[in-house]
């Protein structure tokens, strides 16, 4: 991709979709699968990313939220409370990572491995099957960019091969993920919440955050009403964010509208054991979920 193709005009923000990392990342993959008509935008971090949706310099952002190999992406449960962007939908992104290194390098010259935490703690078992040293990375692609630049033979880049392609480096090993079927989903924020209207017999997904009280079987208790109203909850995510450790924040994904009376019935429940509730979003889940049975 050129330089002109990820020029935006300020009025054209609700066609531009921003990602954190260097063009050739997996964020960027999403972004061309997910929205192939609008023109994604490289970020140097999630924060940046999501600011660009909020001061209006892009419709939406492509982030990732956990992985089927790593798990979950812990910084973006920190950076979530921090913005009122609303989740819109989400992706499953197939991973097929590669060792790329410099033209004409050779596996038996590399010494070092560079890429995102996330993607080297995926190939764990190939790095040190080779004898590699990691070098952390902010992101996959970007790695890949500074062995370019370097020109440093001793090194490689666990990356896609897209970013081989526009980097122009060779790709040493493909599929080096640790296991088949590496798959990362992505939700995709925007500014103003996109709740499709509900009709029976559609499946629906809402996702929601909140804090239980500082009480004896808070949790429990808050489960309780999904539980009654047959809802089924197919993600829980703890996370601390209040700097102390009296009380925890909670990431929900469940299996239901927010305008179904099941789930009026349930967050009104909710409200008597959890505190700080903020419903992320209603959206359509993705049809990776029903091929692959992960929602009922």
């Amino acid at each position: 991709m050129s330089v002109s193709e990820i020029k935006t005009s300020p009025s054209k923000y609700d066609q531009v979709i921003a990602f954190q990392g260097h063009l050739g990342a997996y964020s960027h993959l999403a972004c061309r699968n997910a929205r192939p008509h609008l023109s994604p935008v490289p970020c140097a971090t999630f924060t940046e990313a999501m600011q660009k949706v909020e001061r209006k310099e892009a419709g939406l952002a492509m982030i990732p939220i956990e992985n089927s190999t790593a798990g979950r992406v812990e910084e973006i449960y920190r950076q979530l409370p921090k913005t009122q962007l609303s989740i819109v939908g989400e992706h499953f992104e197939g991973i097929s990572h590669c060792l790329i290194a410099l033209k004409g390098s050779s596996l038996s010259q590399i010494k070092t491995v560079c890429s995102h935490p996330q993607a080297l703690a995926q190939c764990d078992s190939n790095i040190m099957q080779l004898g590699l040293e990691t070098d952390v990375k902010s992101d996959t692609a970007g790695a890949a960019h500074e062995i370019m630049q370097l020109q440093d033979q001793s090194r490689a880049a666990i990356a896609s091969s897209l970013a081989a392609e526009l980097y122009d480096m060779d790709i040493l090993r493909e599929n080096f993920q640790d296991h088949d079927g590496n798959t990362t989903r992505f939700i995709i924020l925007s500014r103003e919440a996109d709740m499709p209207e509900y009709r029976s017999g559609q499946k629906y997904l809402t996702s929601l955050m909140f804090r239980v009280r500082n009480l004896p079987a808070a949790l429990y208790k808050a489960m309780g009403g999904f539980a009654t109203n047959g809802i089924n909850m197919v993600k829980l995510e703890s996370y601390m964010d209040t700097g102390s450790f009296q009380a925890t924040s909670f990431y929900m994904d469940v299996e239901a509208h927010q305008c179904e009376q099941g789930m009026i019935n349930a967050l009104e429940e909710l409200s008597f054991f959890a505190e700080d509730i903020r419903i992320l979003g209603t959206y359509i889940p993705s049809p990776w979920r029903q091929s692959k049975g992960a929602i009922s």
